[in-house]
């Protein structure tokens, strides 16, 4: 994915912001309506399209129909490799062959035929833009793509109790980078943010009994958690709306007492209050903070050796996430697609291409050969 590619603006302004759409696209895109004449119309290129289509796509944010994060990541994608590309071709000339030749350039960066696929649902778009303002009349067929998809690699109890293991033994020690960095030379982590936090074990063993994404990590506040003890003891966690899912999350067990533990280690630090962060609350930039914190996974991940996944992925924390879930599948008694969908804010067919498909039937072979108890 190309999610971390530079955001198309410096500066962002929020969604709700009355002024939004000014500093953002400032009259940037002609409408159809003053476009009443064929030189007009020949005038406008694949880029004119594209702003204007962010513009419209910047109401759709205000309103609340797609997020912001959403945008932004098109706003990425038009700037990183569409607009260099096609952003010359007058929108009317626009033909099969100009699609094609994206497609061709974005095999040669290494991207996958999914990523490939987005692209190319984005560059329609824009088209379908110049359709919907009268300044084409229908957009050109696209070359279809196949698309495979690929699990990320989930790790099996062994590598996960291997990783954690891993990461309490890196407690406390210097990163091997400050070995090679010379005197006043610097790296993109602070050097005091290159030794392994007391948290990271934590983090781990978090995200696998609680089914979040590494998104929601940066995200998490203390006031977004709360312990519930009953018939079952569980964290209940009403967390930030992220891809458009806003519903709370019930985790295992297990997470109860490892967010115990987190708890009283940010007391320690005065960092424990509603609106701190759970996890390195110092940092305010949220992105860093998650970046910083996968890159320290990846130190756990490489003194265990498990740095690529079973089908020679390579492993982040998102994989945690797929261990969640994965493991709920494999170990959950009698729990259902919907249910554990649900709770992971995803979709049944999500879970069914991306976390079913790495199970076989053998991991569930006590299941496959149960029996029904005779009714009397």
């Amino acid at each position: 994915m190309d999610t971390n590619v530079i955001n198309i603006f410096q500066i962002a302004s929020a969604a709700n912001d009355s002024g939004f759409f000014e500093r953002t696209y400032p009259a940037i895109h002609t409408s159809a309506v003053r476009l009443t004449n064929e030189q007009n119309l020949l005038s406008v290129s694949v880029s004119d399209l594209s702003k204007g289509l962010m513009q419209a796509e910047a109401a759709r944010v205000q309103r609340g129909e797609i997020g912001r994060p959403t945008w932004q990541v098109m706003g990425n994608r038009l700037r990183a490799h569409i607009l260099p590309l096609l952003g010359s071709v007058p929108a009317e000339a626009f033909a099969t062959a100009d699609a094609q030749r994206l497609i061709d350039h974005l095999g040669e960066q290494g991207f996958t035929s999914t990523t490939i696929a987005q692209y190319m649902v984005l560059l329609r778009k824009v088209l379908m833009h110049g359709v919907s303002t009268g300044v084409l009349r229908d957009a050109p067929p696209f070359p279809k793509i196949k698309v495979r998809s690929q699990p990320r690699g989930s790790f099996s109890v062994a590598e996960y109790r291997a990783v954690v293991a891993a990461a309490r033994k890196l407690r406390g020690l210097p990163h091997p980078v400050l070995q090679e960095l010379g005197a006043g030379e610097r790296f993109w982590i602070a050097r005091e943010l290159l030794v392994m936090p007391q948290e990271l074990p934590w983090l781990i063993r978090w995200m696998v009994n609680t089914f979040v994404r590494p998104s929601d990590i940066k995200l998490m506040k203390h006031k977004h958690i709360e312990i519930v003890r009953g018939k079952h003891v569980y964290l209940r966690m009403n967390l930030p709306e992220t891809k458009r899912h806003s519903q709370p999350i019930v985790s295992l067990r297990p997470a109860v007492r490892v967010y115990e533990c987190l708890l009283a280690h940010q007391r320690e630090q005065g960092a424990a209050g509603p609106e701190d962060y759970i996890f390195m609350p110092h940092l305010k930039n949220r992105e860093h903070a998650l970046a910083v914190l996968n890159f320290l996974f990846h130190w756990a991940l490489k003194l265990t050796g498990l740095e690529k996944g079973p089908l020679g992925q390579s492993r982040t924390l998102y994989c945690l996430r797929h261990t969640a879930i994965t493991l709920r599948l494999l170990y959950g008694q009698g729990i259902d697609m919907l249910t554990l969908a649900r709770n992971a804010r995803t979709s049944v067919n999500m879970v069914e291409r991306f976390y079913a498909s790495v199970l076989s039937g053998e991991m569930n072979v006590g299941l496959l050969q149960s029996r029904r108890g005779r009714v009397n």
